[in-house]
């Protein structure tokens, strides 16, 4: 598993990253959030006590939390709990705190956003066009990204002995000759 880590700052404190290439997913340290969230001179100590209440009302979002090795202030590599987005949204609402009250209105207008998305598909379209110009990619590097996810959407699924995906439908289907040599 390929790891990336990173430091997010968030009013002006540390967040601790991780990305994983495998799970294609970000991670973030729940102690960095918590302490971010609360102010709380002890995070990791408000984290234990949360996630002893949260696992005794039963939350799985406390249960799936992975725990990846992090740099720790003390610059040695420690094993520190990280959740996922998702996980992280879910703690967020368990945290009372002002300052996690951004955090829910965000959320609300998200999943908002999201259901409308669903219900007219157009909205989704725009809102991708959104934000690749916020990246900073150009109007031709937008079009060509949005032709070339509706043209892979178009390629037939085929299943090759031991797959089921695209790729193997290109290397046997458009590169037959690319295959036999990668087969040699």
């Amino acid at each position: 598993m390929t790891q990336k880590q990173s430091i997010q700052i968030f009013e002006q404190r540390k967040v601790r990253t991780v990305w994983d290439d495998e799970a294609e997913k970000w991670y973030f340290s729940v102690i960095d959030v918590v302490g971010v969230l609360t102010d709380s001179v002890d995070a990791p100590a408000y984290w234990r006590k949360l996630k002893q209440r949260l696992k005794a009302e039963g939350n799985e979002t406390v249960t799936n939390c992975h725990a990846f090795k992090m740099q720790a202030a003390d610059g040695k590599m420690r094993m520190t709990d990280v959740a996922d987005t998702e996980q992280l949204f879910r703690l967020i609402q368990s945290i009372p705190s002002p300052k996690a009250e951004p955090f829910k209105l965000w959320m609300a207008q998200v999943a908002s956003d999201r259901i409308d998305q669903m219900q007219d598909p157009e909205l989704s379209i725009q809102q991708a066009m959104t934000d690749y110009k916020r990246l900073g990619y150009s109007e031709q590097w937008i079009n060509q990204r949005l032709k070339s996810i509706e043209v892979r959407k178009e390629l037939p699924l085929r299943k090759y002995p031991g797959s089921s995906n695209r790729v193997d439908w290109i290397k046997a289907s458009v590169l037959p000759g690319a295959v036999a040599v990668w087969q040699r």
